[in-house]
């Protein structure tokens, strides 16, 4: 049988953590990613959805209409119950670096008054707009923030947020960990059953 050549889609983000996981997870299909670091001619999308659903959707359409590539999108973050789901969708937004976030947060959180909740969740949402469809699914996991930042692993908030029937926070899990449990992990999961459905793609 003479091997099928790979399919090319474009991976629509600029995050190496997120690169790395999204590569990982869907290793065994037959693709292979073009991605957006380094693509300085392309301009960025704007993220102006009110749902990490919408996002992802409006990410994978702009990116699709510059290439023409089947274009897998994701967008996700942190949504913090004491704070009405902030900072949610603007989580990448929050402030300028992952430090800078993780101290804002925390300084809001320890500026309320009274004993306040520190239950949070991660949510991840991804687009794939292939040809002639469009796969959408999400992936959520329930945790806390911690008072301060913990391992060194990850990247975003993951120093702060705290997985209790792990009893660590997902910076400080090993890759293997992290990825039996997480958000993306979740909603990839899902994406991966639906690649099945594709002939060309397994």
């Amino acid at each position: 049988m003479i091997p099928t050549s790979k399919l090319r889609f474009l991976l629509a983000t600029q995050n190496k953590g997120k690169v790395r996981e999204i590569c990982s997870a869907l290793s065994l299909f037959n693709i292979e990613f073009e991605f957006l670091l380094g693509r300085d001619d392309l301009p960025e999308a704007l993220e102006s959805g009110t749902t990490f659903a919408e996002n992802a959707r409006l990410k994978a359409e702009h990116y699709h209409q510059l290439t023409g590539l089947p274009t897998l999108a994701e967008d996700s973050g942190l949504v913090v119950d004491a704070l009405g789901g902030k900072p949610g969708v603007h989580s990448a937004r929050f402030a300028p670096t992952d430090k800078e976030r993780i101290e804002k947060l925390l300084r809001i959180l320890d500026s309320r008054p009274g004993p306040s909740s520190r239950s949070a969740r991660f949510v991840s949402a991804i687009c794939l707009l292939l040809p002639e469809d469009v796969i959408e699914v999400t992936g959520e996991v329930q945790g806390e923030l911690a008072q301060e930042p913990r391992g060194t692993h990850g990247f975003g908030y993951d120093p702060i947020f705290y997985y209790p029937p792990l009893g660590k926070t997902f910076a400080q899990m090993t890759v293997e960990e992290k990825n039996q449990i997480s958000h993306r992990a979740q909603a990839l999961e899902k994406l991966s059953v639906s690649l099945h459905q594709y002939p060309d793609i397994c």
